[in-house]
């Protein structure tokens, strides 16, 4: 399954049904782009394996899946990493935003089999309702990676989790049980397909239990708006008659400006 590179283009308006939007959230080398990677059925992201983490601004990429639908993975960075300010925080997740446009269907929150659990963990689902509020449990997947050293200890899944520590258990419960265990190392084909459905079942029972709507929330409202006005008013400006190169660049370089004024105020809006 081969996915194909995406970039942020215009804002217009589509039906849900023209694709679904996933996020992928975790702290920095729990192996979050590998996780993409093998939702995209590519290397697409840039994956490491230590704590320093490649991933430093949102990204997203698309695959179609056998169904005939197609799949946006937007993979962001460390967003639990306490070190990075809350400026930088808020920026992107105005930019993960506007990645989703219409909405966010499944959030896919990555654990580590191979870290251990600390007290910073208590804090993520805390942090993850304070950037998009208290619905977005309602579209949280959980997916643990690190499969194949459970594969080399010979234990199964259902152990390792019922020795999980207590947050972790929490936050399974609030995501009422939707868990996925993922070995982004695997070379066996089947592997990769099970998985990759497992994960996909969820995602659709996220939005049928949602009725079918992305997860949407003011900041998606504010973004769009200001892209659609920008949109309009580009258009407007490209219709213009009897002005000069100059004035017409000159004209832009206010819209442009107001355009991203507006976006400065709406990542403080954000930043906490």
């Amino acid at each position: 399954m081969g996915g194909s590179s995406t970039t942020e283009d215009d804002w217009e308006l589509a039906s849900i049904n023209d694709a679904i939007t996933l996020v992928l959230v975790g702290k920095l080398g729990y192996g979050k782009s590998a996780t993409g990677n093998s939702i995209v059925g590519k290397n697409a992201f840039e994956s490491s394996s230590d704590m320093n983490g490649v991933t430093c601004t949102c990204q997203m990429e698309s695959t179609v899946i056998s169904d005939g639908r197609k799949v946006n993975v937007i993979d962001t960075p460390g967003l639990f990493d306490w070190s990075v300010g809350s400026k930088e925080i808020g920026k992107e997740i105005v930019k993960c935003v506007k990645l989703a446009k219409d909405g966010i269907h499944a959030v896919i929150l990555v654990f580590s089999i191979r870290s251990r659990f600390s007290e910073g963990e208590e804090t993520i689902l805390e942090r993850l309702q304070m950037f998009f509020g208290e619905r977005i449990v309602d579209y949280m997947i959980l997916v643990f990676t690190g499969g194949d050293d459970l594969a080399e200890e010979s234990k199964n899944f259902e152990e390792y989790l019922s020795g999980a520590p207590k947050p972790v258990k929490t936050i399974i419960k609030m995501c009422m049980n939707r868990v996925v265990l993922f070995n982004n190392r695997t070379k066996d084909q089947n592997e990769k397909d099970a998985q990759l459905q497992k994960l996909l079942f969820y995602v659709n029972r996220v939005i049928a239990n949602n009725g079918g709507k992305p997860f949407s929330d003011k900041i998606f409202s504010k973004l769009k708006l200001e892209a659609l006005k920008l949109h309009d008013e580009e258009k407007v400006i490209d219709n213009m008659r009897g002005q000069s190169a100059e004035q017409i660049a000159a004209l832009k370089e206010e819209i442009y400006k107001s355009y991203n004024d507006q976006l400065t105020r709406i990542t403080e809006m954000v930043t906490f």
